[in-house]
């Protein structure tokens, strides 16, 4: 009795070691930062990755059990794809409900695959909503006008600032996912404040890409049409009725052609030359003053 005593508590001791500490963690955020985008393919996308990422957890979890390892190991490489950073939360929950279905056999491996599949798309449209559609174009507004005078300091300060915030965001939305659970990632979703937080980065990012437009999107003319003993300036005449009008046409035209008609950015480019071409040709427009 006393033997069987003591083989029950040795039992629950080994249960609650299996537990992740703080580097484990921190060593699979480092590693899933550095490699997300590794070995990336149309089969699994960035299942690769997240194994790798993962790859010291299962010693942690199930060790000298060989079966229980290759089973967590399978079930990295099941199909995944969302944005790195902003969907690293994904990551973190995920961890965490491998580490409680290693001490607790209510979780399944049924409900990790659901969650991940779940939460891959939304978290990866707001990703690239945050990232490429407003962190990217406020960095090349600090950095740019750095650059086009040739100063080093421009591409520099981009890349020092992007892979700092990179890392920050990351690092922040993957221990927010291992400490929340499923429970506080649904509550986020369900509050409204993610949807909140893509209008305000969506309007900034649309602000700066303006201010973007209006300093590097130029259109000139210098054509003076003769009226009587005098003439009217072309280029004088369209900025009375809007100030930087011609080049704020030209960005809304590319605009059109590749959100709404979805035409190949190529093409679009294309477009521009020809236009250039044909205005420049005509005499409306570039050319230089008289």
């Amino acid at each position: 009795m006393a033997k069987l005593t003591a083989d029950k508590i040795q039992s629950e001791t080994n249960v609650a070691e299996r537990r992740l500490d703080k580097k484990d963690i921190t060593k699979a955020w480092f590693k899933w930062i550095c490699l997300s985008n590794t070995n990336y393919n149309y089969e699994r996308l960035m299942a690769s990755a997240l194994l790798v990422s993962f790859s010291h957890i299962p010693e942690k979890l199930y060790p000298g059990d060989k079966e229980k390892k290759i089973e967590f190991m399978k079930r990295q490489m099941e199909f995944y794809n969302t944005e790195p950073h902003f969907g690293s939360i994904i990551n973190g929950l995920a961890l965490s409900m491998e580490e409680e279905m290693a001490n607790n056999p209510s979780v399944t491996p049924q409900a990790i695959t659901a969650v991940k599949t779940g939460l891959m798309g939304p978290f990866a449209g707001i990703g690239d909503t945050l990232w490429q559609g407003t962190l990217t174009p406020i960095l090349l507004a600090v950095a740019m006008p750095l650059a086009s005078q040739g100063n080093l300091l421009g591409p520099v300060l981009y890349c020092v600032l992007m892979y700092a915030i990179m890392l920050l965001i990351s690092h922040f939305m993957f221990f927010t996912g291992y400490s929340s659970g499923k429970e506080g990632i649904e509550n986020m979703m369900a509050s409204g404040s993610i949807k909140r937080l893509i209008a305000t980065a969506s309007t900034m990012g649309a602000i700066v890409l303006g201010c973007l437009a209006n300093s590097y999107v130029t259109c000139t003319s210098y054509l003076q049409i003769p009226v009587g003993d005098g003439f009217i300036d072309l280029q004088s005449t369209l900025d009375s009725i809007l100030v930087g009008g011609v080049p704020l046409a030209v960005t809304l035209l590319a605009w059109y052609l590749m959100k709404k008609k979805s035409v190949n950015s190529t093409v679009v480019l294309l477009v521009l030359v020809v236009i250039g071409v044909v205005l420049g040709a005509t005499g409306l427009f570039g050319g230089t003053a008289a």
